[in-house]
């Protein structure tokens, strides 16, 4: 026989020569076959495999990965899966389960979960619950109420207030012997002015002159709330006003007593009496009708009965037993904020406990400093501010907003620590105000698809998704292209302010604008400090106008200006900007048409 090797089901036709050399290893006999067909079987080992044996080699294939969890809804499955409804649809075919009743929100049960994924060549996997640790809460707080022991007396702060040109800058003048309001633009006050006067008697006041324009009502009410004392000044022929209301309402709000400065009182017009009786209406009762209020007739022009005012001032600050802390950590609150040129960010400040001095850490808002100057109100340098003082701040890595709350910390890795602990806890609250939003929004997209789904509701699935192709065909034909421009008007805007207070005054006023119906008012980006290039590039790309107020434009950025057609408006006082806003507005809605009948022709038969 012939040597030939066959590989049969691991069976193997040997030799008689072959059978002799493994009967000597294996011995044994088939019975009834002859010596010649007996049968031998080779094992495959590891160590010693046939060289003719030919492997199969199993091709693993990976799967997709689809993890899972309980009470999954099918728009939940699908986006798991990165599929999309329909696919979850047809792989529950052909099962007991219900696929008229089936919605993406319909939550299904484990087995069926595990089938789709089975159906669908893929396998799962529990989905890990993450643990998410709880951060630490690396703020600073303001310190316990000080020991009494440790308290001393410290001067008022007394805010100025009432309605705009009603004479609160002149008598702050007059006080002062200086003369701001000859260098304010248009005569009115458009920042919180703080100044540390010292009577003729030794007394100390520090006085807060806050605007009277209507636009600045969150300057009146940081005032109010920063204040021991108001001085609600109000011109004896002018009476009750509305910032002089509002100035009332600021100071009962913040709980603050009001002393009224009747001025112009020099004028032949002036009627006192009259103004007193206005202020019954809105619970200011003065002294002369049985109250408790002071009111001092005066002119602040002429410094008549200036003393009586200051005295009046000094004498109720001593019945509120005004006393500080100077000891400890600074409290301060931020009265205003504007970059400058020469110092950087600068910040002013009224402290409210503890002393003030060069190298302290503060933390205002998301920003820090360490104090490398302080200022007072005549740019003269301070070695330390105490309580009550007004006190211009330098140092800040960032411009913290006005009416922010300045406390001192003891290292910059401790500011550092509670700057990015206040970042943190406003990106949470912003995800919490996102998540809610995207949840309304869930609402309406599933009452609308639930509303779309009623009228086919009677049809099978095949149905009702033939009908859903026919209709989303029809739509796809009627869409609009996306090139069209769009119809309606809009305006952006960047705004620029010189200080963080008149920004903000500003956005107010927008914010009030309420005809987006007949064009859009958008506000691109605000800042603080002169006009740059970036505002120029933000102007170019959303085609907007810059406003600035009180700030300035060198001739560089004029001239680029120019050349892109960028509009540049400056205004140094804000009734004025207010009024371009408005004609810039009315420059954008379409001409109003409207048609009055004067006359008419009647036509008479002749015949």
């Amino acid at each position: 026989m012939n040597r030939v090797t066959a590989l049969i089901s691991g069976v193997r036709l040997i030799t008689r020569t072959d059978l002799t050399q493994v009967a000597s290893y294996f011995p044994f006999t088939v019975p009834g076959l002859p010596l010649t067909c007996h049968l031998a079987r080779f094992l495959a080992t590891k160590q010693g495999k046939s060289p003719n044996n030919v492997q199969k080699v199993k091709r693993n294939l990976d799967k997709q990965e689809v993890e899972i969890m309980q009470r999954m809804t099918v728009s939940a499955l699908a986006q798991a899966m990165n599929k999309d409804f329909d696919h979850i649809f047809e792989a529950l075919l052909n099962t007991s389960m219900d696929l008229d009743s089936l919605e993406p929100q319909s939550i299904l049960e484990e087995k069926w979960i595990k089938e789709v994924v089975k159906r669908s060549g893929m396998k799962f996997k529990w989905a890990k619950l993450v643990e998410s640790k709880e951060r630490e809460n690396k703020d600073t707080q303001r310190r316990p109420p000080p020991d009494t022991s440790v308290l001393v007396s410290r001067p008022p702060v007394v805010t100025i207030m009432g309605h705009v040109d009603h004479g609160k800058t002149t008598l702050l003048d007059s006080l002062r012997k200086s003369q701001v309001a000859a260098g304010e633009a248009g005569g009115i006050t458009q920042h919180i002015g703080a100044f540390l006067v010292q009577l003729p008697s030794g007394e100390k006041i520090t006085f807060l002159d806050t605007p009277g324009h209507a636009a600045f009502s969150s300057m009146r009410a940081r005032g109010a709330l920063v204040t021991d004392i108001v001085i609600l000044v109000v011109a004896a022929d002018d009476g009750v006003m509305k910032q002089t209301i509002e100035s009332i309402l600021h100071a009962k709000k913040a709980h603050v007593p009001i002393i009224v400065a009747v001025n112009k009182c020099d004028k032949p017009q002036a009627d006192p009496a009259r103004v007193k009786q206005e202020l019954l209406a809105h619970d200011v009762v003065c002294e002369e009708y049985g109250g408790e209020v002071q009111a001092i007739h005066m002119s602040a022009l002429k410094g008549d009965n200036l003393l009586e005012l200051a005295e009046a001032t000094v004498t109720l600050a001593e019945m509120m037993e005004l006393r500080g802390d100077p000891t400890g950590l600074v409290e301060a609150t931020v009265i205003e904020s504007r970059t400058d040129k020469g110092k950087g960010p600068v910040t002013t400040a009224i402290v409210q406990r503890g002393t003030l001095k060069k190298g302290c850490i503060l933390v205002a808002g998301k920003t820090w400093a360490k104090v490398r100057f302080m200022f007072d109100e005549n740019n003269c340098t301070m070695k330390e501010a105490g309580p009550s003082n007004a006190v211009e701040i330098v140092g800040w890595k960032e411009l913290p907003s006005a009416g922010e709350e300045i406390l001192e910390v003891e290292s910059e890795k401790r500011a550092r620590e509670v700057v990015e602990w206040r970042c943190y806890q406003d990106e949470q609250d912003k995800q919490k105000e996102d998540l809610q939003a995207i949840e309304v929004k869930q609402q309406e997209h599933l009452e609308s698809y639930k509303k779309d789904r009623e009228p086919l509701a009677h049809l099978s699935w095949r149905q009702r998704k033939s009908a859903l192709y026919k209709a989303n065909r029809k739509l796809m034909a009627m869409r609009p292209s996306e090139k069209v421009e769009p119809q309606e008007l809009s305006l952006p805007l960047i705004v620029k302010g010189d200080v963080d207070g008149s920004v903000e005054a500003i956005l107010n006023i927008l914010d009030s604008y309420d005809a987006h119906d007949q064009c859009q008012l958008e506000v691109v980006h605000f800042g603080i400090g002169d006009v740059s290039e970036n505002d120029l590039n933000l102007a170019e790309t959303f085609s907007g106008t810059i406003y600035g107020f009180n700030v300035g434009v060198n001739k560089s950025i004029q001239q680029v200006a120019i050349k892109k057609g960028i509009a540049i408006k400056t205004h140094k006082v804000i009734y004025k900007l207010i009024d371009d806003l408005k004609e810039e507005l009315s420059r954008k809605l379409p001409p109003c048409t409207v048609e009055n009948v004067i006359g008419g022709l009647r036509y008479l038969n002749s015949g």
